[in-house]
């Protein structure tokens, strides 16, 4: 196994203390803004005081934008917060680190939610639908990395046509930063992560076919079929970041499937997301490698035989802040391993 090393995020979230210092200038919001978010129009006649960030990147978003002192609550988080906002992080009521209730953010007295997935607003959401909060007043913003089809794939997280890309992320944090009128916060942030994405790419080499991928999430348990990133998910982005392939070719956003034919894929290296919901037991990496290992079948699974198995943040696997350090995960195992140079 290729072990996951704490100071690695430390490293990078060095560099993301210092991006408000970066100078940048945008011009301030003018409101009314109306921005057109994932099909719907969506007005706000001043930046809103008493923010909710429903779901984890939603709320590091606006945590890294210092928008702290102007959130009203958090909820959904698969992971702790990043190290470096954890202080900040401590200022905002958590409501739930699963899916909270309808009722449990109105009595926060919002005046805007940002959410991450569609689960959490979407139409078939269980918590709340996007038509609840207008009623009651309450404008919403849905993450425009997780705005995908369900005609091809009838579930709530859809499927993608194309690789996901960084400059869906970056749209995203340009319009919270105008919705919130820190537009020079945004455009600083946004200038950290491009120049970061560029030294990543351009940081990676190796000998012979690319390395090919899978993802692995979760799953309820050994016996049943594997939560994977999809070909053009988060995760099919990382592998192309690092000059590789994503082995599953499904569309869906988070296929799931069975062991049988994860053996059939055969990759090169295999990823595993480290989650701290603590939900199923293979939540936890070294439960996922220790099945990997020790099942008969698995374990001749070419990563798993010359031991390319990474660890990676969870997170990092959803179209997030996370994915870039997450990259860069990868990329620090695998050259430790002599996979990349």
């Amino acid at each position: 196994m290729i072990a996951l090393k704490p100071a690695l995020f430390a490293a990078g979230l060095s560099v993301m203390l210092g991006f408000a210092a970066t100078e940048t200038t945008a011009a301030p919001t003018t409101y009314p803004l109306t921005l057109e978010n994932c099909g719907e129009k969506v007005t706000f006649q001043k930046a809103p005081q008493h923010a909710i960030g429903l779901g984890q990147n939603s709320a590091e978003i606006m945590l890294l934008l210092g928008l702290e002192d102007r959130m009203a609550g958090t909820a959904f988080w698969p992971s702790k917060v990043l190290p470096q906002l954890a202080e900040a992080n401590a200022k905002v009521k958590l409501l739930t680190v699963e899916f909270p209730t309808f009722e449990s953010m109105l009595a926060q007295n919002p005046d805007f939610v940002a959410a991450a997935l569609p689960s959490l607003i979407g139409p078939t959401s269980k918590v709340a639908k996007r038509e609840d909060f207008d009623k009651v007043g309450v404008p919403t913003y849905l993450s425009p990395s997780t705005c995908l089809s369900t005609e091809k794939v009838k579930n709530e997280y859809g499927s993608r046509d194309q690789l996901w890309n960084m400059e869906l992320l970056y749209r995203e944090i340009d319009e919270l930063s105008q919705i919130f009128d820190v537009a020079d916060r945004g455009q600083a942030l946004i200038a950290d992560f491009k120049a970061r994405e560029a030294k990543l790419r351009a940081g990676v080499t190796r000998d012979g076919k690319p390395l090919s991928y899978v993802f692995w999430f979760s799953s309820q348990s050994p016996t049943a079929d594997a939560y994977l990133g999809g070909k053009n998910a988060a995760s099919g982005f990382i592998a192309d970041l690092l000059g590789g392939k994503n082995a599953v070719t499904a569309d869906a956003e988070w296929p799931t499937l069975g062991w049988e034919s994860i053996i059939a894929l055969n990759p090169d290296v295999i990823v595993v997301a480290s989650l701290d919901r603590n939900r199923w037991e293979l939540d936890k990496p070294e439960a996922k490698i220790k099945f990997l290992k020790s099942d008969p079948a698995v374990s001749q699974i070419q990563a798993v035989k010359s031991n390319a198995i990474v660890v990676m943040d969870g997170q990092a696997m959803n179209p997030t802040i996370r994915t870039l350090y997450g990259a860069e995960q990868v990329a620090e195992q695998l050259k430790a391993h002599g996979l990349l140079k």
